[in-house]
């Protein structure tokens, strides 16, 4: 005879699935380089113009994590695990696993279209002056040029190769991004409490300010190598796709 056995409320189908692909992810990302493999580099979300790049990074990519610490893949797993349990014990396993690939491959968009913004008009500058030699068109890009000043080709190809194969984004933060704003919208009377800042706060209200907090720290000139503009890019598509739910009358 069959047994019955209830949903684990603290670890329903997903989140658990999703929380165990990411941690062998991080663990294959450590150990295979010393097998001669960088799947981090070949999964990881590339430039869309990269020679590296492939349509599939989009969704892989947000199951890598920086491998420099744990702290990178800690957070995004307690994350997903502290709201995406009540999400999905919400909508279901099917439904929480649309909006979570949903939410990651949005952020993955915009995260190329913040590249295309930031690297497109040098790239252009460099395809330019391949035909032209005019250096003036290199100069807001690349300092100590004078008018006389002349370039080989093949240092600026190696330059724009560097520049296409360069940026690379890793990482469910996204994912993580749309899994919040739905946790606000469907709990809008649960409390959230900020680490600097220890009062609860409504959850509308610590998404809202979080998400403030993203847009100025990715509008500020900054080093961090934190993709903020994609963890916006997560919220977005989450929130388009909650509209249509709503519309529809299947959000709730």
């Amino acid at each position: 005879m069959n047994t019955y056995r209830p949903i684990n409320p603290n670890f329903p189908p997903i989140v658990k699935n999703l929380i165990i692909i990411n941690v062998l992810a991080w663990i294959a990302s450590i150990t295979l380089p010393r097998l001669g493999v960088d799947i981090i580099d070949l999964l990881g979300l590339h430039y869309w113009e990269s020679e590296k790049f492939n349509a599939v990074q989009m969704v892989t990519y947000l199951f890598l994590h920086d491998t420099s610490s744990i702290s990178h893949l800690f957070f995004n797993m307690f994350g997903i695990w502290m709201f995406g349990k009540n999400i999905e014990l919400y909508w279901g396993p099917k439904k929480f696993l649309i909006f979570y690939f949903v939410s990651g491959i949005g952020a993955a968009i915009v995260q190329e279209l913040v590249w295309m913004y930031s690297l497109q008009p040098a790239i252009d500058a460099i395809n330019q002056y391949a035909n032209t030699k005019d250096i003036h068109l290199l100069m807001p890009y690349l300092n100590n040029l004078s008018e006389h000043t002349t370039i080989p080709m093949s240092q600026l190809w190696e330059l724009k190769d560097l520049m296409l194969n360069a940026p690379i984004t890793v990482g469910a933060s996204g994912a993580l991004f749309g899994i919040l704003l739905a946790f606000a919208v469907l709990f809008p009377q649960a409390r959230m409490v900020l680490i600097f800042f220890p009062v609860p706060i409504r959850a509308p209200y610590f998404v809202a300010l979080y998400a403030a907090a993203e847009l100025f720290m990715g509008v500020i000139p900054s080093s961090d190598g934190i993709a903020h503009f994609a963890h916006l890019g997560g919220m977005l598509f989450a929130a388009v796709l909650i509209l249509l739910w709503k519309k529809k009358g299947n959000l709730y």
